[in-house]
């Protein structure tokens, strides 16, 4: 364990076609994972991550194991070269692949739960409309006080927004209600917003309108085997350390209808001593992040076999 390396791994959003697939054709583990996740999904993943298409790739219920699988492959060939973090979080939906790399959840419990995650959370969105928006240039206080304005003014109407993930100081995303999220879209660019707009999602993710998604959950984490975590994981719903297997699994569940804490994440790991940061999987939205969260840091993206050659050779 080095104890300045973290690892990060990314949620929904960083899936693209192609995805991999360069690990697939150079390693024997990444064929075996591909394998595994084959048998516990009941589908042939591996078709729709090397080839797509893009439109079927971002389904929540095929994304959310897709990322999974990149990630958990990637920290599986770190810990082969010595590679292992002293501490780990995740976006989201790469809160999972977190638990994987700290050995608090095996891969295939993960895959089984992740799967359901996103059917749930699919089922959730048609059931209970909604969507998503990112507001830049207002700080997150001004951004909460935007929501509770708009729930409050759309209280007869039952309507609901709140804050969903504080991504950086910058950029804020909420969730909920569509004609809430519109008003709170609106209402924030009366405030100064420099940016606001709508986002293409498939429903109100980490809001209270995923209670229905969060209920089904509940039931697959109380028969899912949890250990102990080998190295802290930052939860998404505290922002804070943890390492009992019962937190862990509560953390989970609460995280659907929470707002992510990025911010918050990120500057606890650098207050506990993270110096080096690793983006575990596909894409590098996380890296980006981190340096509009602290321009001292900069993330290594590790998703590809030339990214993790150079990074055995450095």
């Amino acid at each position: 364990m080095h104890p300045n390396i973290a690892f990060l791994f990314p949620g929904q959003a960083s899936q693209f076609v192609g995805m991999a697939k360069d690990l697939y054709e150079a390693h024997p583990v990444a064929r075996e994972m591909f394998q595994q996740a084959n048998a516990v999904l009941g589908f042939d993943i591996q078709r729709v991550c090397f080839d797509g298409p893009l439109e079927e790739l971002t389904r929540t219920s095929i994304t959310q194991p897709a990322i999974l699988i990149h990630s958990a492959i990637v920290a599986r060939l770190l810990q082969e070269q010595g590679v292992l973090p002293a501490m780990a979080a995740g976006h989201s939906l790469g809160e999972y692949s977190a638990l994987v790399a700290a050995q608090a959840l095996s891969f295939t419990e993960a895959l089984q739960l992740v799967k359901l995650r996103g059917e749930l959370m699919e089922a959730a969105g048609r059931e209970q409309p909604g969507t998503m928006a990112a507001i830049m240039g207002l700080e997150p206080e001004a951004v909460e006080a935007v929501c509770r304005a708009v729930t409050e003014e759309l209280a007869p109407q039952q309507q609901v927004v709140q804050a969903a993930n504080f991504n950086s100081h910058e950029q804020t995303v909420i969730s909920g209600h569509v004609a809430a999220v519109e008003r709170a879209v609106a209402l924030a660019k009366e405030r100064g917003a420099k940016l606001a707009k709508l986002l293409v999602v498939g429903g109100a993710f980490h809001s209270p309108l995923m209670a229905g998604a969060r209920q089904g959950l509940q039931q697959a984490l109380a028969a899912a085997h949890f250990a102990e975590a080998r190295c802290p994981v930052y939860t998404n719903v505290t922002a804070r350390p943890e390492r009992a297997a019962a937190v862990l699994r509560e953390r989970l569940e609460q995280q659907l209808t929470s707002p992510v804490r990025w911010v918050a994440t990120i500057e606890n790991m650098i207050a506990e001593g993270a110096q080096q940061f690793y983006e575990i999987g596909p894409g590098k939205v996380l890296a980006g992040l981190l340096k509009r969260i602290n321009k001292a840091y900069a993330a290594t993206t590790v998703g590809t076999v030339a990214e993790l050659q150079t990074l055995a050779q450095a």
